[in-house]
């Protein structure tokens, strides 16, 4: 997709992207709230990815460099906002909840062009209030930049369907146990076990956005059983990975 397409020349607007279709690097002079009507958006950074499924919107603050990366045929929303109405936004890119009137308000803005501009203004000023108050969501997945760190990341996104312990890793790699362990922690934020249940949750998401089962899902994703799936899915995407799969399948 040419970066032309997505101008912020206008207060609003709709885009469709083929499955795996994938912007180059830009930014916005605006922020703006990105919501994938039906598919599914991954908004990436040299911060990491965050990954927007369908009860999730994406905030990119104005001057973000970010790409987006479509996963199925993805009707993207698109709502830029004033540097004002942006001020109770976080102050880096984020994933929130949408609430079904937040849903509604958004789709509202970006479908119907007959509405006055007091009308969209209006409806911005819900779907700011809305998104605001909701709190930022877990689906964000850090890129570390030390290259001790990166090297054990790479072998774990290759076949994260055989899980490795952070002591195999520190074999393979040659890095020690205790140093990989402070490196997760402030590279990422995270430990090495709760790093690897966001990735698996991310990889989950685009494998069943493209039609797998739950079961053949949670193998590929190196979860030992469906219900360990179930029980780290659910509390990340706020659905279970059924009903995350029915809804994309609705679009």
């Amino acid at each position: 997709m040419s970066d032309s397409r997505l101008a912020d020349d206008r207060p609003e607007a709709a885009f469709r992207f083929d499955h795996a279709e994938t912007t180059e690097p830009h930014t916005h002079p605006r922020g703006h709230l990105v919501y994938a009507a039906s598919g599914m958006l991954s908004l990436i950074t040299d911060g990491g990815a965050w990954i927007a499924p369908p009860n999730r919107v994406a905030w990119v603050p104005a001057g973000a460099e970010h790409r987006h990366r479509a996963h199925g045929v993805t009707d993207m929303r698109v709502v830029y906002l004033s540097r004002e109405a942006a001020t109770s936004l976080p102050s880096g890119p984020a994933v929130l909840a949408v609430t079904a009137l937040a849903r509604e308000a958004v789709l509202a803005i970006t479908t119907d062009g007959h509405r006055s501009d007091m009308a969209r203004s209006h409806l911005r000023a819900v779907l700011v209030d809305e998104v605001a108050s909701a709190p930022e969501q877990p689906l964000h997945l850090p890129e570390p930049a030390d290259p001790r760190l990166r090297r054990v990341v790479a072998l774990v996104e290759r076949d994260l369907g055989a899980p490795r312990s952070l002591a195999a890793l520190a074999r393979e790699t040659g890095v020690g146990e205790r140093t990989l362990t402070r490196l997760f922690r402030e590279e990422t934020g995270m430990g090495y076990r709760q790093w690897r249940a966001q990735l698996r949750v991310h990889r989950a998401l685009v494998l069943l956005a493209q039609g797998r089962s739950v079961t053949d899902t949670a193998a590929a994703c190196g979860w030992a059983t469906t219900s360990q799936c179930i029980e780290q899915f659910t509390p990340l995407v706020g659905l279970t990975p059924g009903a995350w799969r029915r809804a994309a399948e609705r679009g």
